[in-house]
Protein backbone atom coordinates (compact mmCIF):
# COMPACT_ATOMS: atom_id res chain seq x y z
CA UNK A 1 0.00 0.00 0.00
CA UNK A 2 1.40 3.54 -1.04
CA UNK A 3 1.73 6.71 1.94
CA UNK A 4 -0.61 8.12 -0.48
CA UNK A 5 -3.38 5.89 0.28
CA UNK A 6 -3.04 7.50 4.35
CA UNK A 7 -6.09 9.28 5.28
CA UNK A 8 -5.65 13.25 5.42
CA UNK A 9 -6.20 15.16 9.23
CA UNK A 10 -9.25 16.84 7.87
CA UNK A 11 -11.31 13.53 7.29
CA UNK A 12 -9.87 12.37 10.56
CA UNK A 13 -11.41 15.19 12.36
CA UNK A 14 -14.47 15.03 10.72
CA UNK A 15 -14.81 11.57 12.32
CA UNK A 16 -17.41 10.54 14.47
CA UNK A 17 -15.17 8.96 17.29
CA UNK A 18 -13.02 12.20 17.37
CA UNK A 19 -15.56 14.09 18.90
CA UNK A 20 -15.18 12.43 22.30
CA UNK A 21 -11.89 13.13 22.41
CA UNK A 22 -11.90 16.88 21.44
CA UNK A 23 -15.15 17.44 23.92
CA UNK A 24 -12.35 15.62 26.73
CA UNK A 25 -8.95 16.76 25.65
CA UNK A 26 -9.57 19.97 23.45
CA UNK A 27 -8.70 20.25 19.80
CA UNK A 28 -5.15 21.42 19.56
CA UNK A 29 -4.04 18.60 21.70
CA UNK A 30 -6.38 15.93 19.74
CA UNK A 31 -4.76 17.80 16.11
CA UNK A 32 -1.21 17.07 17.55
CA UNK A 33 -1.86 13.39 18.22
CA UNK A 34 -3.46 12.62 14.81
CA UNK A 35 -0.52 14.40 13.44
CA UNK A 36 2.02 12.22 15.40
CA UNK A 37 0.00 8.91 14.56
CA UNK A 38 0.23 9.59 10.48
CA UNK A 39 3.66 11.00 10.88
CA UNK A 40 4.65 7.35 12.51
CA UNK A 41 2.70 5.27 10.26
CA UNK A 42 4.30 6.92 6.98
CA UNK A 43 7.91 6.45 8.95
CA UNK A 44 7.33 3.21 9.80
CA UNK A 45 5.51 1.98 6.33
CA UNK A 46 6.53 -0.78 3.64
CA UNK A 47 5.02 -1.89 0.34
CA UNK A 48 3.27 -5.03 1.68
CA UNK A 49 2.08 -3.51 5.11
CA UNK A 50 -2.01 -2.72 5.68
CA UNK A 51 -3.08 0.92 5.45
CA UNK A 52 -4.71 1.56 9.27
CA UNK A 53 -7.95 1.92 9.67
CA UNK A 54 -9.46 5.57 10.32
CA UNK A 55 -10.68 3.86 13.42
CA UNK A 56 -7.43 2.45 14.17
CA UNK A 57 -5.43 5.66 13.54
CA UNK A 58 -8.27 7.38 16.12
CA UNK A 59 -7.96 4.79 19.26
CA UNK A 60 -3.91 5.03 18.66
CA UNK A 61 -3.94 8.89 19.10
CA UNK A 62 -6.30 8.39 22.20
CA UNK A 63 -4.08 6.07 23.86
CA UNK A 64 -1.37 8.85 22.96
CA UNK A 65 -2.89 11.39 24.61
CA UNK A 66 -4.28 9.33 27.95
CA UNK A 67 -0.28 8.50 28.30
CA UNK A 68 0.87 11.88 27.91
CA UNK A 69 -1.66 12.85 30.41
CA UNK A 70 -1.28 10.19 32.80
CA UNK A 71 0.65 11.56 35.78
CA UNK A 72 3.14 9.59 38.09
CA UNK A 73 3.30 12.04 40.97
CA UNK A 74 -0.45 10.65 41.99
CA UNK A 75 -1.03 9.50 45.73
CA UNK A 76 0.03 5.60 47.05
CA UNK A 77 -0.06 4.10 50.17
CA UNK A 78 2.82 3.58 51.37
CA UNK A 79 2.67 -0.29 52.76
CA UNK A 80 6.18 -0.49 52.81
CA UNK A 81 6.83 0.33 56.35
CA UNK A 82 9.59 3.43 55.91
CA UNK A 83 8.35 6.25 57.51
CA UNK A 84 10.51 8.99 55.85
CA UNK A 85 10.51 7.14 52.03
CA UNK A 86 12.31 9.45 49.94
CA UNK A 87 11.13 8.31 46.36
CA UNK A 88 7.30 8.93 47.92
CA UNK A 89 8.43 12.30 48.53
CA UNK A 90 9.78 12.11 52.52
CA UNK A 91 7.07 13.79 54.97
CA UNK A 92 2.95 13.93 54.37
CA UNK A 93 1.89 16.61 55.34
CA UNK A 94 -0.82 17.14 58.49
CA UNK A 95 -4.33 18.08 57.74
CA UNK A 96 -3.57 21.93 59.21
CA UNK A 97 -0.66 21.76 56.53
CA UNK A 98 -2.33 21.06 53.39
CA UNK A 99 -5.80 23.28 54.22
CA UNK A 100 -2.92 26.33 55.00
CA UNK A 101 -1.37 25.40 51.27
CA UNK A 102 -4.84 24.96 49.80
CA UNK A 103 -5.77 28.59 51.47
CA UNK A 104 -2.08 30.18 50.65
CA UNK A 105 -3.08 28.90 46.41
CA UNK A 106 -4.69 32.65 45.38
CA UNK A 107 -3.56 35.83 46.29
CA UNK A 108 -1.86 35.72 49.89
CA UNK A 109 0.51 38.60 51.68
CA UNK A 110 3.29 36.66 50.82
CA UNK A 111 5.70 40.12 50.83
CA UNK A 112 2.77 42.44 51.57
CA UNK A 113 2.42 44.60 54.42
CA UNK A 114 -1.37 44.57 55.42
CA UNK A 115 -1.25 46.63 58.27
CA UNK A 116 1.27 49.55 56.57
CA UNK A 117 0.04 48.74 53.28
CA UNK A 118 3.72 48.78 51.65
CA UNK A 119 5.83 45.60 50.72
CA UNK A 120 7.54 43.35 53.10
CA UNK A 121 9.91 40.40 52.93
CA UNK A 122 8.87 36.67 52.94
CA UNK A 123 11.17 34.80 55.40
CA UNK A 124 8.66 36.75 58.38
CA UNK A 125 6.26 34.26 58.28
CA UNK A 126 8.54 31.38 59.57
CA UNK A 127 11.00 33.30 61.41
CA UNK A 128 9.36 34.28 64.26
CA UNK A 129 8.34 30.49 64.88
CA UNK A 130 11.70 29.06 63.88
CA UNK A 131 13.28 31.71 66.75
CA UNK A 132 10.76 30.38 69.32
CA UNK A 133 10.64 26.98 68.77
CA UNK A 134 14.82 26.44 68.52
CA UNK A 135 16.07 29.63 70.54
CA UNK A 136 17.51 30.98 67.87
CA UNK A 137 18.04 34.63 67.34
CA UNK A 138 17.83 35.02 63.52
CA UNK A 139 16.08 32.42 60.90
CA UNK A 140 15.88 31.43 57.09
CA UNK A 141 14.42 29.57 54.97
CA UNK A 142 15.33 27.82 51.71
CA UNK A 143 14.00 25.66 49.19
CA UNK A 144 15.89 22.52 50.72
CA UNK A 145 19.27 21.80 52.70
CA UNK A 146 21.30 21.65 49.97
CA UNK A 147 20.55 25.10 49.21
CA UNK A 148 20.87 25.86 53.09
CA UNK A 149 24.09 24.84 52.91
CA UNK A 150 25.09 25.66 49.51
CA UNK A 151 24.07 29.33 50.61
CA UNK A 152 25.51 29.78 53.86
CA UNK A 153 29.28 28.24 52.16
CA UNK A 154 29.31 30.41 48.95
CA UNK A 155 27.77 33.39 51.38
CA UNK A 156 30.61 33.11 54.29
CA UNK A 157 33.66 31.30 52.90
CA UNK A 158 34.27 31.82 48.93
CA UNK A 159 37.58 32.07 48.21
CA UNK A 160 38.48 31.00 51.40
CA UNK A 161 38.79 27.88 53.40
CA UNK A 162 36.03 25.20 55.29
CA UNK A 163 37.43 22.83 57.57
CA UNK A 164 35.92 19.22 58.01
CA UNK A 165 36.43 16.49 59.31
CA UNK A 166 37.39 13.56 56.58
CA UNK A 167 34.99 11.46 58.57
CA UNK A 168 32.30 13.62 57.28
CA UNK A 169 33.22 14.24 53.83
CA UNK A 170 29.87 12.32 52.91
CA UNK A 171 27.60 11.84 49.90
CA UNK A 172 23.84 11.63 50.30
CA UNK A 173 20.78 10.80 48.38
CA UNK A 174 20.79 11.84 44.98
CA UNK A 175 24.66 11.95 44.79
CA UNK A 176 24.76 15.28 47.04
CA UNK A 177 28.63 15.03 48.43
CA UNK A 178 29.96 17.79 50.75
CA UNK A 179 32.84 18.26 48.77
CA UNK A 180 31.08 18.75 45.53
CA UNK A 181 29.23 21.39 47.29
CA UNK A 182 32.08 22.88 48.60
CA UNK A 183 33.81 23.03 45.26
CA UNK A 184 30.49 24.65 43.70
CA UNK A 185 30.24 27.75 46.33
CA UNK A 186 34.00 28.66 45.83
CA UNK A 187 35.18 27.52 49.10
CA UNK A 188 38.68 25.78 49.60
CA UNK A 189 38.28 22.28 51.25
CA UNK A 190 40.75 21.40 54.28
CA UNK A 191 40.02 18.49 55.33
CA UNK A 192 41.27 17.44 58.79
CA UNK A 193 42.09 14.08 60.52
CA UNK A 194 42.21 11.08 59.00
CA UNK A 195 38.70 8.91 58.07
CA UNK A 196 38.14 7.06 61.40
CA UNK A 197 39.98 9.42 63.89
CA UNK A 198 40.32 13.42 63.88
CA UNK A 199 40.63 15.21 67.02
CA UNK A 200 40.19 18.35 68.36
CA UNK A 201 43.95 19.29 67.64
CA UNK A 202 43.82 18.23 64.24
CA UNK A 203 41.39 21.33 63.70
CA UNK A 204 43.45 23.62 65.71
CA UNK A 205 46.56 22.98 63.50
CA UNK A 206 44.52 23.60 60.30
CA UNK A 207 43.08 26.61 61.08
CA UNK A 208 45.00 30.05 59.59
CA UNK A 209 44.49 33.28 58.54
CA UNK A 210 42.51 32.33 55.65
CA UNK A 211 40.03 29.83 57.55
CA UNK A 212 36.44 31.19 57.37
CA UNK A 213 34.43 28.31 58.31
CA UNK A 214 34.38 24.94 60.32
CA UNK A 215 31.81 22.63 58.77
CA UNK A 216 30.35 19.67 60.50
CA UNK A 217 28.21 17.30 58.52
CA UNK A 218 25.45 14.71 60.99
CA UNK A 219 26.22 11.72 59.54
CA UNK A 220 22.57 11.18 58.80
CA UNK A 221 22.48 7.46 56.66
CA UNK A 222 25.30 6.07 57.53
CA UNK A 223 27.75 4.60 61.14
CA UNK A 224 31.27 4.69 61.17
CA UNK A 225 32.10 2.77 64.27
CA UNK A 226 35.29 0.37 65.90
CA UNK A 227 38.42 2.52 66.61
CA UNK A 228 36.80 5.85 66.41
CA UNK A 229 36.79 9.66 67.39
CA UNK A 230 35.66 13.11 66.94
CA UNK A 231 35.67 16.23 68.75
CA UNK A 232 32.38 16.93 69.47
CA UNK A 233 30.12 19.77 68.36
CA UNK A 234 30.85 21.70 71.59
CA UNK A 235 34.29 21.69 71.63
CA UNK A 236 34.11 21.99 67.70
CA UNK A 237 32.30 25.46 68.65
CA UNK A 238 34.83 26.40 71.47
CA UNK A 239 37.65 26.33 69.05
CA UNK A 240 35.74 28.49 66.24
CA UNK A 241 34.99 30.91 68.94
CA UNK A 242 38.69 31.28 70.34
CA UNK A 243 39.75 31.50 66.33
CA UNK A 244 36.95 33.57 65.27
CA UNK A 245 35.80 31.06 62.82
CA UNK A 246 31.95 30.07 63.13
CA UNK A 247 30.86 26.69 63.02
CA UNK A 248 28.31 25.56 60.63
CA UNK A 249 26.33 22.31 61.74
CA UNK A 250 24.56 20.57 58.59
CA UNK A 251 21.94 18.32 60.88
CA UNK A 252 19.98 17.35 58.01
CA UNK A 253 17.11 15.55 59.72
CA UNK A 254 15.63 18.47 61.30
CA UNK A 255 14.47 16.73 64.78
CA UNK A 256 12.80 18.95 67.00
CA UNK A 257 11.97 16.11 69.19
CA UNK A 258 13.74 13.19 71.41
CA UNK A 259 13.64 10.63 69.48
CA UNK A 260 14.69 8.51 71.95
CA UNK A 261 11.26 8.86 73.58
CA UNK A 262 9.99 6.52 71.25
CA UNK A 263 12.25 3.92 71.72
CA UNK A 264 14.62 4.87 68.49
CA UNK A 265 18.06 5.96 69.21
CA UNK A 266 19.17 9.59 69.87
CA UNK A 267 19.05 12.09 67.01
CA UNK A 268 20.53 14.93 67.62
CA UNK A 269 17.94 17.63 68.21
CA UNK A 270 18.77 21.64 66.19
CA UNK A 271 18.17 23.37 70.17
CA UNK A 272 20.85 20.45 71.16
CA UNK A 273 23.50 22.01 68.21
CA UNK A 274 22.47 25.65 68.97
CA UNK A 275 23.11 24.76 72.72
CA UNK A 276 26.26 23.59 71.85
CA UNK A 277 27.38 26.45 70.36
CA UNK A 278 26.99 26.25 66.50
CA UNK A 279 26.18 29.32 64.94
CA UNK A 280 24.56 28.07 62.09
CA UNK A 281 22.44 24.95 61.98
CA UNK A 282 21.32 23.75 58.25
CA UNK A 283 18.45 21.01 58.42
CA UNK A 284 15.54 20.06 56.39
CA UNK A 285 11.58 20.75 56.44
CA UNK A 286 10.16 17.00 55.27
CA UNK A 287 12.11 14.53 57.22
CA UNK A 288 11.69 14.55 61.22
CA UNK A 289 10.37 17.89 60.78
CA UNK A 290 7.53 16.47 59.37
CA UNK A 291 6.56 19.38 56.68
CA UNK A 292 7.04 20.22 53.21
CA UNK A 293 10.44 20.40 51.32
CA UNK A 294 12.54 23.46 52.93
CA UNK A 295 15.76 23.80 53.90
CA UNK A 296 16.36 25.65 57.20
CA UNK A 297 18.85 27.65 58.48
CA UNK A 298 18.97 29.20 62.21
CA UNK A 299 21.40 30.50 64.33
CA UNK A 300 24.03 33.84 64.75
CA UNK A 301 21.87 37.30 63.89
CA UNK A 302 24.43 38.92 61.95
CA UNK A 303 25.25 35.32 59.93
CA UNK A 304 21.74 35.15 58.77
CA UNK A 305 21.64 38.46 57.53
CA UNK A 306 24.64 38.08 55.58
CA UNK A 307 22.74 34.96 54.08
CA UNK A 308 19.51 36.77 53.33
CA UNK A 309 21.15 39.52 51.32
CA UNK A 310 23.09 37.11 49.10
CA UNK A 311 22.11 37.34 45.50
CA UNK A 312 21.90 33.57 46.04
CA UNK A 313 19.13 33.37 48.81
CA UNK A 314 16.76 34.95 45.89
CA UNK A 315 17.73 31.70 43.43
CA UNK A 316 16.87 29.34 46.14
CA UNK A 317 13.81 30.92 47.87
CA UNK A 318 10.76 29.33 48.88
CA UNK A 319 7.67 29.65 47.28
CA UNK A 320 4.04 30.63 49.04
CA UNK A 321 2.65 27.10 49.57
CA UNK A 322 6.09 26.47 51.37
CA UNK A 323 5.93 28.84 53.58
CA UNK A 324 2.21 28.30 54.42
CA UNK A 325 2.90 24.26 55.59
CA UNK A 326 6.21 25.36 57.15
CA UNK A 327 4.24 27.87 59.50
CA UNK A 328 1.47 25.25 59.82
CA UNK A 329 3.75 22.12 60.61
CA UNK A 330 5.46 24.66 63.18
CA UNK A 331 2.41 25.47 64.96
CA UNK A 332 1.95 21.92 65.96
CA UNK A 333 5.08 21.93 67.95
CA UNK A 334 4.55 25.11 69.66
CA UNK A 335 0.56 24.28 70.52
CA UNK A 336 2.53 20.47 71.85
CA UNK A 337 0.56 18.69 69.48
CA UNK A 338 3.17 17.35 66.89
CA UNK A 339 3.01 13.73 68.03
CA UNK A 340 -1.31 13.93 67.89
CA UNK A 341 -0.81 16.18 64.45
CA UNK A 342 2.07 15.39 62.35
CA UNK A 343 1.84 12.30 60.51
CA UNK A 344 5.51 11.62 60.84
CA UNK A 345 4.73 11.58 64.39
CA UNK A 346 2.25 10.15 64.53
CA UNK A 347 3.56 7.21 62.75
CA UNK A 348 6.66 6.76 65.17
CA UNK A 349 4.69 7.15 68.08
CA UNK A 350 2.24 4.05 67.04
CA UNK A 351 2.57 1.21 69.30
CA UNK A 352 3.14 -2.05 68.73
CA UNK A 353 -0.28 -3.24 70.11
CA UNK A 354 -2.47 -0.91 67.84
CA UNK A 355 -0.19 -1.62 64.90
CA UNK A 356 -0.90 -5.58 65.76
CA UNK A 357 -5.07 -4.68 65.51
CA UNK A 358 -5.06 -3.47 62.31
CA UNK A 359 -2.64 -6.22 60.71
CA UNK A 360 -5.61 -8.49 62.91
CA UNK A 361 -8.63 -6.62 61.32
CA UNK A 362 -7.27 -6.78 57.30
CA UNK A 363 -6.46 -10.95 57.57
CA UNK A 364 -9.67 -11.23 58.83
CA UNK A 365 -11.32 -9.03 56.45
CA UNK A 366 -9.04 -10.51 53.21
CA UNK A 367 -9.56 -14.15 54.62
CA UNK A 368 -6.32 -14.64 54.11
CA UNK A 369 -2.34 -13.80 54.71
CA UNK A 370 -0.81 -13.98 58.41
CA UNK A 371 0.35 -11.20 61.16
CA UNK A 372 3.79 -11.39 62.26
CA UNK A 373 6.01 -9.47 64.02
CA UNK A 374 8.89 -7.52 62.15
CA UNK A 375 10.08 -3.96 62.00
CA UNK A 376 9.89 -0.33 60.39
CA UNK A 377 12.02 1.99 59.92
CA UNK A 378 12.66 6.01 59.61
CA UNK A 379 14.44 5.90 56.49
CA UNK A 380 14.68 10.07 54.71
CA UNK A 381 18.79 9.91 56.19
CA UNK A 382 17.57 9.63 59.22
CA UNK A 383 18.32 7.67 62.55
CA UNK A 384 20.03 4.85 60.13
CA UNK A 385 20.15 1.46 61.26
CA UNK A 386 17.11 2.31 63.73
CA UNK A 387 14.04 0.37 63.45
CA UNK A 388 10.64 0.19 65.35
CA UNK A 389 8.53 -2.80 65.83
CA UNK A 390 5.57 -3.81 64.15
CA UNK A 391 2.79 -6.24 63.05
CA UNK A 392 3.09 -7.63 59.47
CA UNK A 393 -0.12 -8.63 57.35
CA UNK A 394 1.95 -11.08 55.13
CA UNK A 395 0.70 -12.82 52.09
CA UNK A 396 2.26 -15.95 50.38
CA UNK A 397 1.32 -15.50 46.52
CA UNK A 398 2.72 -17.55 44.25
CA UNK A 399 5.03 -15.11 42.49
CA UNK A 400 5.57 -12.91 44.90
CA UNK A 401 7.57 -9.76 42.51
CA UNK A 402 4.68 -10.18 39.83
CA UNK A 403 2.03 -9.78 42.87
CA UNK A 404 4.40 -6.25 44.00
CA UNK A 405 4.37 -4.86 40.56
CA UNK A 406 0.50 -5.92 39.91
CA UNK A 407 -0.05 -3.66 43.57
CA UNK A 408 2.18 -0.79 42.33
CA UNK A 409 -0.41 -0.61 39.21
CA UNK A 410 -3.87 -0.62 41.50
CA UNK A 411 -5.94 3.12 41.74
CA UNK A 412 -4.31 4.12 44.19
CA UNK A 413 -0.76 2.24 43.61
CA UNK A 414 0.33 0.02 47.04
CA UNK A 415 3.82 0.33 47.51
CA UNK A 416 4.61 -2.68 49.50
CA UNK A 417 7.81 -4.96 50.42
CA UNK A 418 9.56 -8.70 49.92
CA UNK A 419 11.08 -10.59 52.57
CA UNK A 420 11.51 -14.41 52.25
CA UNK A 421 9.39 -14.21 49.54
CA UNK A 422 6.23 -12.84 51.32
CA UNK A 423 4.66 -9.99 50.74
CA UNK A 424 4.38 -7.73 53.50
CA UNK A 425 1.57 -4.73 54.49
CA UNK A 426 3.22 -2.68 56.95
CA UNK A 427 -0.06 -1.05 59.05
CA UNK A 428 2.71 1.87 60.62
CA UNK A 429 2.78 3.67 57.06
CA UNK A 430 -0.51 3.52 56.17
CA UNK A 431 -3.40 5.91 56.71
CA UNK A 432 -6.74 5.38 58.48
CA UNK A 433 -8.21 7.13 55.08
CA UNK A 434 -6.27 4.72 53.17
CA UNK A 435 -8.03 1.61 54.52
CA UNK A 436 -10.90 0.96 52.22
CA UNK A 437 -9.14 1.39 49.09
CA UNK A 438 -6.40 -1.08 50.61
CA UNK A 439 -8.74 -3.71 51.76
CA UNK A 440 -10.15 -3.74 48.27
CA UNK A 441 -7.13 -4.02 46.16
CA UNK A 442 -5.70 -7.09 48.67
CA UNK A 443 -9.17 -9.26 48.00
CA UNK A 444 -8.70 -8.96 44.31
CA UNK A 445 -4.90 -10.00 44.50
CA UNK A 446 -4.33 -12.24 41.77
CA UNK A 447 -3.01 -15.38 43.78
CA UNK A 448 -3.45 -13.64 47.00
Amino acid sequence: MSRSDLPSIDRLLRHADVRPLVDAHGRALVLEALRSQLQAVRESLSPVDPIPSDNQLIEAAGHAIEALLQTELQPVINASGVVLHTNLGRAPLSRAAVQAMREAAGYTALEFDLRRGARSQRHVHAEPLLCQLTGAPAALVVNNNAAAVLLALTALSRGKEVLTARSQLIEIGGGFRIPDILKQSGARLVEVGTTNRTHLHDFERALGPHSALILHAHSSNFRLIGFTTEPSLTDLAALGRKHNVPVIDDLGSGALLDTAIFGLGHEPTVQESLQAGAALVAFSGDKLLGGPQAGILVGQAALIERLRRHPLARAVRPDKLCLAALRATLVHYLRGEAVQQIPVWQMIAATPESLRQRAESWRAAIGTGDVQPGRSTVGGGSLPEETLPTWLLALSPARPNQAAAWLRRQSPPVVARIEADRLLIDPRTIFEAQQADLLRILRALPGG
